[in-house]
């Protein structure tokens, strides 16, 4: 039977990234064929997006390694943080100018443990063009979108591009990757001479606090309270910043007041209760709110993604919030003498109100989702260092041990972890440096101006000198004073 070249061009995308043609298939044992065979009747097999685990679509087509063509696959429309069940409109593009006339990819999520995250809306057009199928690498479940064999037509010329919505997880899960493989294909009917492309791209819960250059990751900065100068190390490309915001007696507020997922310099003056915030996408908000006493607890208490202006009174252990949605929550939680250990406890991407009694080493939370909770962990003199240290989304209870230098951390994920990192006098920083979505143990060292840094991808530790003694480190800004 003769085969006209429209319809072998459809049939040979249609087993894209799944099946070697019939000719080279003489080794291939029954049930990874059957597999490959099963899937090419709508598209690509799962497990072959590139991701953490799995192959690339490179599997099948051979002639060219990956990334090694003209073009590119591109994952469009992510935020740099996600919020609990925000419906994301997302593209996938295919381009390959010079060889492809048509294209097809596959994409999959993946948070922290392996497994799969959020799910997919895929557009109402008939016949589709898109679907979704499950996979399991090392023992997790995946889910996939892809295209179809209706999918596979250029948008225009070179290039190729899938709408779809992604709707993130109920709670926040930490940082999540999305992997795709895209192919761009010749049509000439079998898998040789096609163009496989790879990329990844991740979406954040707010893990980066102290990130200037707008990358994602925590980067090493000081307020310098003599001069009201901010000093950041980008960690992009290892350039500085050096910002003159404030005046001696300012305390530094940093935060994403804007939500553009960059962190905004901004100051607390006690002397007049005035905030003075420098948004990174421009200009300068000011506003009056606290008193002198005061101590600032900015955080996003809203969930709208937006830093909020905040003041906890320890006179009268009221705290006091201004809604960048609107409104003020007045709240009276805890006692004189309290620290506030303020963060996002539950994973419902709202900074819960909270506080470390020392005299009797007990957490009191008082969660947006979950309620109020109360648990022992640390001692007095001990200092409180919340951060989301296994990467769950959800802030930990952690506590720094300056008389010993040791740090305490319990998971809400992971349950207890011990390090000894860090010298009496150190402050402490805590903060993702290393860009995985977990707070990183990190100290800056007012004597010598250092940074030390234990990085949780690989325990390495990071030492940087950059900072001057009486400097205050931007990350201490997000804990206990």
């Amino acid at each position: 039977m003769k085969i006209g070249i429209k319809k072998l061009s459809v049939f040979k995308f249609s087993i894209i990234m799944t099946a070697l043609v019939i000719a080279m298939a003489g080794s291939i044992n029954y049930s990874t064929y059957h597999m490959r065979a099963r899937a090419s009747a709508s598209g690509p097999a799962p497990t072959f997006s590139g991701a953490p685990g799995e192959a690339n679509c490179t599997a099948c087509h051979t002639d060219f390694p990956a990334n090694s063509g003209p073009g590119n696959v591109v994952i469009g429309g992510l935020p740099k943080n996600y919020l609990p069940n925000q419906q994301i409109p997302m593209t996938v593009t295919v381009n390959d100018p010079v060889t492809a006339v048509i294209f097809g990819f596959q994409m999959t999520a993946v948070q922290p443990n392996g497994g799969r995250v959020g799910t997919y809306t895929i557009p109402a057009i008939m016949p589709p063009i898109m679907q979704t199928d499950i996979g399991i690498v090392n023992g997790m479940e995946r889910q996939y979108i892809e295209h179809t064999i209706n999918g596979l037509g250029p948008t225009a010329q070179g290039t190729k591009t899938w709408n779809f919505t992604w709707t993130a997880p109920s709670r926040r899960v930490g940082k999540i990757g999305f992997y795709s493989a895209g192919n761009g294909a010749d049509s000439t009917g079998g898998p040789g001479a096609d163009q496989i492309y790879t990329t990844s791209k991740q979406v954040l819960s707010g893990t980066a606090i102290s990130s200037f250059d707008g990358d994602g990751t925590s980067e090493f900065g000081v307020f310098r309270p003599s001069t009201g100068v901010w000093y950041s190390l980008n960690s992009t490309d290892g350039g500085v910043q050096t910002v003159s915001f404030g005046l001696n007696g300012d305390k530094p507020v940093p935060g994403d007041y804007d939500g553009d997922g960059i962190t905004d310099r901004a100051v607390f003056r006690p002397s007049t209760s005035v905030w003075y915030i420098l948004r990174s996408s421009g200009g300068v908000d000011i506003y009056t709110f606290g008193l002198s006493e005061d101590i600032p607890v900015p955080g996003d208490y809203d969930g709208d993604l937006k830093t909020d202006i905040a003041v906890f009174r320890p006179s009268t252990s009221i705290w006091y919030i201004q809604k960048s949605t609107g409104g003020i929550i007045i709240n009276k939680f805890g006692l004189v003498g309290d620290r506030t250990t303020q963060g996002d406890f539950d994973g419902d991407a709202k900074t819960d109100i909270a506080v470390y009694r020392p005299s009797t080493g007990i957490w009191y939370l008082l969660q947006s989702a979950d309620g109020f909770a109360a648990l022992r962990f640390g001692l007095d003199g001990d200092q409180p260092v919340q951060g989301d240290y296994d990467g769950d989304g959800r802030h930990d209870v952690a506590i720094f041990r300056p008389s010993t230098g040791v740090w305490y951390i319990l998971g809400s994920s992971q349950g207890i972890s011990i390090a000894q990192f860090g010298l009496s006098a150190d402050k402490a920083t805590p903060a993702d440096y290393d860009g995985d979505g977990k707070a990183d143990i990190a100290v800056f060292r007012p004597s010598t101006g250092v940074w030390y840094a234990l990085r949780s991808t690989d325990g390495s530790a990071s030492i940087a000198p950059f900072g001057l003694n009486g400097d205050i480190p931007i990350a201490s800004g997000y804990i206990a004073e």
